[in-house]
């Protein structure tokens, strides 16, 4: 990453503590100015890697720009910074700054619980139980009971978790990186399974073939040795390997003039020993391999040249480290593939764990089929009482239009069958009287008699 920072001193202590993580450079003179009116840019610092890096730089970067803080952090060492000591000085800072302070830690509070809520979205869709410790950590580097105004405790805790977490990320991505290789051996241990005989034995010829290829390669030197350097002496800067200058070199390499080569700028030193080994498109060179390749020699060099342990290489710890013997290292560098990545014991947990997880989704699968199914029966029966409810509705609603029917109208006929004499229907008082008009006393004797 590019690193730029106020000053050496300063910045070899600020980086010291943040690992890496850049400051502000700052070419006004600050006191013709009113912090007031400073305007508030976002930062414009290379990523660390860490899932707090945006929040990381913005805090950094903006208490930079309080004079006091400032001073403060010139003259302070790395003891009082791992302290805290330096932390307690955030009650000086300019209330302007503070203000921003507290805004950057909402955003950042807003963010991480969006974050877990997608986690937890996720996990719970894949069945797999939810790690709300696991969770919790990602808030490690604030305190989230104070949700609202950045305080001393977040600028402690922002610290420490910088400090713990960058010292581990490069175990994190070699971690990654065998992962990585064994799961792509798994998948082609796999793919070769599923072949015939016949198709085996031409795969395994191809891949044989492919890692041949890819082992023929020029030498690759040693990091930092006189002949890596020379190399990048000659093909990258174009100058005579004869007139090789150890001072002159680094003075070409520190890019940002800070008078230190970070890491960036010294991964950057690798570029052509890389290119022997790897070349993008190329079917039997891997660009994932390459840059656990870069880390590798990175953290070779580092630990060899970096004698305070603070992730930046001075002039002088570079003049110093090609006095000593390693640095006419003539041996070659032994790369990936000349070395395992990872050991058979390692695959079969990798194995047995997706054996695990493949037990736990059929598991899972056969929870789901019995919920359905108890779902099928449940919509069944409300399906039948459904059916039930409108049957009584209709009957219901027939009742009451048959209690409506108008009073003259005739009576249904009943069918006739053949064989069987129709039955007379008494005919009541009622309708006797609704179809006739009264009789008279003669008529009524007359018809009593017939």
């Amino acid at each position: 990453m590019v690193v730029r920072r106020v000053m050496a001193p300063c910045g070899l202590v600020l980086l010291s503590l943040w690992l890496c993580v850049q400051s502000v450079p700052i070419s006004k003179d600050k006191t013709k100015e009113e912090p007031l009116k400073e305007e508030m840019e976002p930062p414009r610092s290379a990523e660390t890697g860490l899932h707090y890096d945006r929040y990381l730089r913005e805090v950094i970067e903006f208490l930079e720009k309080d004079p006091h803080f400032k001073e403060k952090l010139k003259n302070a060492n790395m003891d009082d910074i791992k302290q805290g000591k330096l932390s307690k000085e955030l009650d000086f800072v300019h209330h302007n700054f503070r203000t921003k302070l507290d805004e950057l830690k909402r955003e950042e509070m807003g963010r991480l619980r969006m974050l877990i809520r997608a986690k937890q979205d996720i996990q719970g869709g894949t069945g797999r139980t939810v790690d709300h410790q696991a969770l919790l950590k990602q808030f490690d580097h604030l305190n989230h009971r104070n949700p609202h105004t950045f305080e001393v405790e977040d600028l402690e805790r922002l610290i420490q978790s910088a400090t713990v977490d960058l010292e581990n990320y490069d175990q994190s991505r070699h971690d990654e990186f065998k992962k990585y290789e064994i799961m792509k051996a798994h998948e082609r241990k796999e793919r070769l399974s599923n072949m015939s005989e016949e198709e085996r034995r031409a795969e395994e010829q191809r891949y044989e073939e492919m890692r041949k290829k890819h082992a023929e390669h020029p030498k690759v030197n040693h990091p930092g040795s006189e002949d890596q350097l020379k190399e990048v002496w000659q093909e990258s800067d174009g100058l005579d390997p004869d007139n090789f200058d150890p001072k002159t070199f680094f003075k070409i390499h520190d890019s940002n003039g800070d008078g230190f080569l970070d890491e960036s700028e010294l991964e950057a030193l690798f570029t052509k020993e890389l290119e022997k080994v790897y070349t993008p498109g190329n079917e039997e060179d891997d660009m994932f391999e390459m840059e656990e390749e870069r880390l590798r020699m990175r953290e070779h060099v580092m630990n060899e040249v970096d004698t305070n342990k603070d992730r930046l290489v001075s002039l002088s710890e570079f003049m110093a480290a090609t006095q000593k013997e390693e640095f006419l290292e003539k041996d070659e560098w032994e790369t990936l593939d000349q070395k395992p990545i990872y050991t058979e014991d390692e695959m079969r947990e990798y194995e047995q764990h997706l054996v695990n997880e493949e037990n736990d989704i059929y598991k899972k699968s056969e929870e789901l089929l019995k919920q359905r199914e108890e779902l099928e029966r449940k919509q069944k029966e409300l399906d039948d009482q459904k059916i039930g409810l409108q049957q009584a509705v209709e009957e219901i609603e027939r009742i009451k239009a048959a209690a409506k029917e108008p009073a003259g109208e005739a009576a249904p006929v009943e069918p006739v069958v053949a064989g069987k004499a129709p039955r007379r229907r008494r005919v009541t008082s009622r309708e006797t009287c609704r179809c006739r008009a009264p009789l008279s006393p003669p008529q009524r004797f007359w018809s009593e008699r017939q």
